[in-house]
């Protein structure tokens, strides 16, 4: 296998990886006001995701890098011709991580209620504008040939984009209720398996349709393959679901949301941004590709540190693995308990 077939191989499994644990994170941020009904079960809500939100953004910086240093010319072209929406996702997620640090920093009610506005802002603004980018990198974009976006914002803005971002927030959404459902007990826990269903039942109409276009204008048989798997494993999640089973409902959203990620990305190999001019030129694994000596030196710096931080984001959440409740927040004013 080339190192650049490589290379997209590893940038493609960094977004799965990307989506599938920062999925579940814009869920649960989106879904406070609906399943949060004071602030006791909202704090509830955030410290379900409070130890390792910032470990799945990772996935995202990597993946960017890899870009950046593995197909210099794929992340020129994304990054000028998809300045906008990148921008905002960008502001999204840092105000996201300042609600995350400064919610509790200040006791009072109306403080912590407008981080709870930039918390659910932060989380819907990348929720669904990654799918919108990801739906105009496979159906393509006006490059010319010299390898520039040639055209507008707008120009994003199309039936088949708008779907793909519908899917993405959809679905994660009802990856959110569910790990919510997994990782708490009590009214949150009860709200949130029900609520679950009923997104799940939503995200899978969407994510039929969206896949089901994919497949029809740029697929191939691999891609088809992954495709009816995610489709499979998003109705075994739902069944899941429906039974009170959330640890398999869990893993059933888990790997519907990495079977459609990985079935995207086959869909547009060898193309990594395909044009929709006649005289441009679409950007390809080898023409988008850095120097063989930079992949080789990449792939070797991968090999050594890729288990190490997959190590340590497992043993993460094997540490916090444990549900949470309302009666493990402490309460104002509440006597400490010491030890005897």
């Amino acid at each position: 296998m080339e190192l650049t077939t490589i290379w997209f191989t590893l940038i493609a499994v960094l977004w799965i990886g990307y989506f599938c644990l920062e999925g579940f994170d814009f869920g649960v941020g989106m879904l406070l006001p609906v399943l949060g009904k004071n602030d006791t079960e909202r704090r509830v809500m955030i410290n379900t995701i409070g130890p390792v939100w910032d470990g799945n953004e990772v996935w995202l910086l990597v993946a960017g890098g890899a870009t950046f240093a593995a197909f210099p010319e794929w992340y020129a072209t994304l990054f000028s011709g998809f300045y906008l929406p990148l921008l905002l996702i960008l502001v999204a997620l840092i105000v996201r991580g300042l609600a995350f640090e400064y919610r509790a920093k200040v006791d009072d009610d109306r403080w912590r209620r407008n981080w709870d506005i930039t918390l659910i802002i932060g989380s819907f603004v990348p929720a669904l504008l990654w799918g919108v980018a990801f739906a105009n990198i496979l159906r393509g974009v006006p490059i010319d040939a010299d390898h520039e976006y040639a055209g507008g914002f707008f120009n994003l803005l199309n039936p088949y984009a708008l779907l793909g971002g519908i899917t993405t927030l959809l679905l994660f959404l009802a990856h959110g209720a569910v790990f919510l459902a997994l990782k708490t007990d009590g009214p949150i826990r009860q709200r949130a398996g029900a609520l679950a269903t009923r997104l799940l039942v939503g995200a899978a109409v969407a994510s039929v349709a969206f896949l089901l276009w994919t497949q029809i204008d740029t697929g191939s048989v691999s891609s088809a393959v992954a495709f009816t798997g995610a489709a499979i494993a998003l109705v075994a999640g739902l069944v899941a679901a429906l039974a009170r089973r959330e640890g398999w409902a869990f893993l059933g959203t888990f790997v519907a949301i990495a079977l459609a990620v990985a079935g995207l990305f086959l869909a547009l190999f060898p193309d990594v941004m395909p044009t929709t001019l006649a005289g441009g030129d679409s950007l390809t694994t080898t023409n988008a590709a850095a120097t063989s000596y930079t992949l080789k030196i990449m792939t070797a710096v991968a090999v050594v540190f890729t288990p190490l931080v997959l190590a340590y984001q497992g043993w993460t959440y094997w540490v916090f693995r444990k549900r949470i409740a309302v009666q493990h927040i402490p309460q104002p004013n509440a006597p400490v308990q010491t030890a005897p």
